[in-house]
């Protein structure tokens, strides 16, 4: 987007003060999800010929945050003490569990408490979940982070949107989910017209809502169209805790367990067992990775009832046990 005069899009002067943003940014937050959100709400005061919308960056210290990949950006200010009217956003991304400070936390609850707007951006809803603000609330997050998020906290009801809004807070799967997100917000705030003006400048042909799931639909990401095939995995997917047997699998849609098994290996090229088991692994390892469960809990989780039989699984996957994968991962965290 360059300096070119744009059209504006006729907004009705109401007087108001812009509405503002107050942008948290984490340790190691995504940088996209992040410029996303800045980027629609200037692009909108530049649509507009007005200015909107104002915001603020801060995070722990004042002083600078760095995203995941390593580049720093300086803060305006440390935690401060906001207008009611304004907006919070927290910016997760990468060990999201470790920059959700005990700091962070006392402050976004005593602003919750004086009614402010909160929000999580990426895997920031795992802070306000650790906050006690999601309780009882619907809620989204990165689907990297959605076995971890549900075997922690339970009174959150969490889905697989790309953005949730419930009553005054939000949270968005991450990537590109900010701005629509943001194009909402917009939208709700001075019309669709406007919303759609942005939308133009971002080059983004499609707006989501919170009807829109995050992830590819199951044939898209296995790069086959075959719809029992699909509806097998889907079930696989919905039951890890407890498998189901492959013969179940088959007959609940209408095949025999060698049909199944010749499915299987005709477009995926291994066995609906093996497929399962590979499901239920990096469940397991999304768990060893992101949650301080015992090892014998993630193995539970993950359909395993012995704890033996989880290790020897894991070992012929990733070639390490998963006590050793915790271990490595303490160790990268620590650097």
């Amino acid at each position: 987007m360059g300096d070119t005069v744009v059209q504006t899009i006729d907004i009705e002067d109401t007087g108001d003060k812009p509405r503002r943003f107050v942008f948290v940014l984490l340790n190691q937050f995504t940088m996209l999800c992040f410029a996303c959100a800045v980027e629609s709400l200037r692009i909108a005061n530049r649509m507009s010929g007005k200015q909107l919308y104002a915001w603020s960056i801060v995070g722990e210290g004042g002083e600078t945050a760095y995203c995941s990949a390593g580049t720093a950006f300086r803060l305006d200010s440390d935690f401060l003490e906001v207008n009611r009217d304004d907006t919070i956003v927290l910016c997760g991304g990468i060990d999201v569990a470790n920059a959700t400070t005990k700091r962070l936390l006392n402050w976004v609850r005593r602003e919750a408490r004086r009614g402010v707007g909160m929000g999580g951006l990426c895997t920031a809803g795992y802070s306000l979940a650790r906050a006690g603000l999601l309780d009882g609330k619907r809620a989204t997050i990165h689907w990297e982070n959605q076995d971890s998020f549900v075997e922690e906290f339970e009174d959150v009801t969490l889905t697989k949107s790309v953005f949730v809004v419930d009553g005054n807070t939000f949270t968005t799967a991450g990537g590109t989910a900010s701005i629509d997100l943001m194009l909402k917000f917009i939208a709700d705030d001075h019309g669709e017209q406007l919303a759609s003006a942005v939308a133009d400048q971002l080059i983004y042909t499609t707006i989501r809502t919170d009807q829109d799931t995050q992830r590819l639909s199951v044939p898209t990401r296995i790069g086959v169209r075959h719809p029992k095939l699909s509806a097998v995995i889907q079930m696989m997917e919905a039951n890890i805790e407890e498998p189901i047997s492959p013969s179940i699998l088959a007959k609940d849609v209408g095949m025999s367990t060698r049909q199944l098994e010749r499915l299987f290996r005709r477009y995926l090229n291994r066995s609906p067992k093996r497929y399962y088991m590979e499901l239920r692994l990096q469940k397991a390892r999304n768990l060893l990775m992101q949650t301080d469960m015992s090892v014998i809990n993630v193995a539970l989780a993950c359909g395993f009832a012995s704890p033996s039989h989880f290790s020897k699984c894991y070992r012929a996957q990733y070639s390490t046990t998963p006590y050793r994968e915790r271990g490595a991962q303490a160790a990268r965290l620590s650097i």
